[in-house]
């Protein structure tokens, strides 16, 4: 008589592989926009301090003098704000009397040509890095 051994096999069905297959993918579509939208804000958050830097000394530059400035040159000409290199390597700033806008250059690594504005009579920041406003 023969003996019949049975044996298990072990491992997985390819049913079970392709559930664990979906899940990651679902996963991924999910995580990698989350982490690219924060590495833009990352980017982005450089820019965003020196709006505010640049914003204080306008305003404290249309205290001094009475008139609002016409460039951020003028503020840095004058003694009022002190932009660092690594940060003017990588970021142009602009000023307006309703509006500071900071345009990426070559050197940022999100890119060249993405924009922050910063509207100074409603406070809000908009366009690259930020969550858009309703």
């Amino acid at each position: 008589m023969k003996r019949i051994i049975n044996r298990k096999q072990a491992g997985f069905t390819l049913i079970e592989i392709l559930v664990v297959v979906i899940i990651i993918g679902i996963l991924a579509a999910i995580a990698i926009p989350t982490y690219l939208e924060y590495v833009k804000r990352g980017y982005a958050s450089d820019a965003i301090v020196t709006i505010q830097a640049i914003l204080n000394a306008a305003e404290v530059y249309e205290q001094e003098t009475g008139v609002w400035p016409q460039d951020v040159e003028t503020l840095e000409n004058e003694g009022y704000l002190e932009i660092k290199l690594a940060t003017k390597n990588k970021w142009q700033f602009d000023l307006s009397v309703t509006d500071i806008t900071a345009t990426s250059l070559a050197g940022m690594k999100g890119g060249e040509g993405n924009e922050i504005v910063y509207y100074i009579d409603d406070g809000l920041y908009k366009g690259y890095g930020q969550k858009e406003q309703q």
